[in-house]
């Protein structure tokens, strides 16, 4: 018991430290160059300490539950030598996860609000929740198709670096297409995929596939899912707007 809550104090400290600089960055524009004081001293003090402890919460779940969960998912899967469940997962992995991403829910929500201001779709309330709900979905899909053609690259050791660059040349020549309404919206939907949610389960699921698979090396092959799902997404919602269209 004793040694978990040093872990934990410890963990509390290094999130503290992690948040350090942005703190200092702010009280000193605030205090120095705009030379007003910090509003709501009490309450800006008692939110940091929320965010301190939930960042050190979610840092300590993801070292203790979803890392480990992951690998041992993937390496189990490898073991099983079922390629076709394995795929299965992997994509219900990506999508799931996309799905539930605060980021993503937050950028299609203002998204389809905007574009409802801008006249692309109509300013109903179901209007709305459908342009949304379908960013959210077209994301979903393209990162778990990402997460598909990661795995099989980790399968069958392709380099990265081809299918990197493949990609960014077809989301170019989308972008060429596209409505530009979508094009800045399909830019940011690579950006906000990757976060809370999506990058720890699908890290685990490279590193702990890449550690079982004989040849591989999890610091080569391992890594890279992440760019997959960073990548696809800016073509599926450019898609998505030459669809609506």
């Amino acid at each position: 018991m004793q040694k978990q809550l040093f872990v934990f104090l410890k963990a509390l400290l290094g999130s503290f430290k992690d948040l350090l600089p942005i703190i200092l960055v702010i009280a000193f524009f605030q205090l120095v160059i705009l030379n007003q004081p910090l509003p709501n001293v009490m309450d800006i003090i008692f939110g940091l300490a929320l965010v301190v402890l939930g960042l050190t919460f979610f840092i300590y779940g993801l070292e203790m539950g979803l890392f480990p969960l992951g690998e041992s998912m993937a390496q189990a899967f490898a073991k099983k030598g079922n390629v076709a469940w394995l795929m299965v997962f992997a994509f219900c992995l990506g999508f799931g996860t996309t799905v539930a991403e605060p980021s993503l829910i937050a950028v299609a929500a203002e998204a389809s609000r905007v574009a409802a201001a801008g006249n692309v779709i109509e300013q109903t309330p179901t209007a709305i929740k459908d342009y949304a709900n379908g960013l959210r979905f077209m994301v979903a899909l393209a990162v778990g198709i990402a997460i598909v053609v990661g795995v099989l690259r980790i399968l069958k050791g392709w380099p990265i670096h081809y299918l990197i660059i493949g990609g960014y040349v077809i989301v170019v020549i989308m972008t060429g297409f596209a409505p530009d309404w979508i094009i800045g919206i399909a830019y940011d939907s690579g950006g906000v995929t990757t976060s809370t949610i999506t990058v720890p389960l699908v890290t685990a699921l490279g590193v702990g596939l890449a550690s079982s698979i004989k040849g591989r090396n999890p610091m080569l092959d391992g890594f890279g899912l992440i760019a997959f799902a960073s990548l696809t997404p800016m073509m599926f919602v450019m898609l998505y707007g030459l669809i609506l269209n």
